[in-house]
């Protein structure tokens, strides 16, 4: 038997490893829960399949107060384009409880990921379902909770670190392409974005290996730290960005905070004239919100959320 097979040719500390034979193992974020009834909130949730081709599916959530019609949120998660899913239980109870808070029907994405499907995968997928999602505008697309419960003239994107990525991507599609929705916003939690200079403190932060690491594994192919997927500065369509309001969070021991920062510099020098808010969550780190969900400062972010939605 041939040792060297188990060799570690790559790693990338809480995503993945990968041996000399081809095999590897994913690190976290495997973890999986079903939908269904929460009890604690009310809010229902199932996956539906809208490719046979491709399996891509997306989980729906519906408030328990639904008498009305009420706000769209499409989620992309977030896990470095690597890991994690839209069935991932962190992400599934944190959808749960911004349904519930925020009074929203959510369409969470379960794009595909790399290495099995790398970069750009993740975003095909993601318009893939968001032209899903617009078929039922008019009350007669495939899915019965789509046609009847969300206001198509109020849909947000959200996402959080890769998934804040691919909601800036999509919002830019939007606005280029209208895809028969009207976008009323995007939260953007904790963005990936990336580049080759480094911004305010990055050059200092621990993670400053992974987060190129992170980049380069999830796409061979790019053209590298400045491509226009990973650095908005460098993305000519950014001026496309297809709504007016933005709200972005920022966590202080993150080091993609001053990308956070960043990103208000960057719409504004691109001709985007919209309202941006940013908040940046004192002593925290990057996504806190999952891990703790009943925490002041996780409440405190949910709320906002809910007042930008609501607003």
């Amino acid at each position: 038997m041939d040792s060297s097979a188990d060799e570690i040719i790559t790693e990338i500390p809480y995503f993945i490893r990968v041996y000399k034979d081809g095999r590897y193992e994913k690190l976290s974020g495997t973890d999986t829960v079903s939908a269904g009834n929460d009890p604690t909130t009310g809010v229902q949730s199932k996956d539906v399949v809208i490719s046979t081709d491709s399996q891509l599916f997306v989980r729906l959530y519906i408030p328990k107060t639904n008498t009305k019609k009420v706000p769209l949120l499409i989620f992309f998660h977030g896990g470095g384009f690597i890991i994690e899913t839209a069935a991932s239980p962190v992400y599934h109870n944190f959808l749960n409880l911004v349904s519930s808070e925020s009074n929203v029907v959510i369409v969470s994405v379960n794009y595909r990921k790399a290495p099995d499907h790398p970069i750009p995968t993740c975003y095909h997928d993601s318009w893939e379902a968001i032209k899903w999602v617009a078929q039922h505008g008019n009350g007669n697309g495939p899915d019965p909770w789509l046609n009847e419960y969300p206001d198509y003239e109020n849909v947000f994107f959200a996402g959080d670190s890769a998934g804040a990525n691919i909601a800036h991507h999509m919002a830019i599609r939007v606005g280029s392409e209208h895809p028969g929705m009207k976008l009323a916003g995007v939260i953007l939690l904790h963005p990936y974005f990336w580049g080759i200079d480094r911004v305010g403190s990055e050059s200092q932060h621990p993670w400053l290996p992974g987060m190129t690491a992170i980049w380069m594994f999830a796409h061979p192919e790019t053209s590298g730290l400045d491509d226009p997927l990973i650095n908005p500065d460098m993305d000519p369509k950014v001026s496309d960005f297809g709504c007016s309001r933005v709200l972005v969070c920022v966590a202080e021991l993150d080091i993609l905070k001053d990308r956070g920062y960043l990103y208000n510099e960057i719409l504004g020098k691109n001709g985007w004239t919209g309202d941006i808010q940013i908040f940046e969550d004192k002593g925290v780190d990057h996504v806190f919100f999952l891990k703790d969900p009943s925490a002041e400062i996780t409440c405190t972010l949910r709320k906002r959320m809910c007042t930008f939605i609501n607003s």
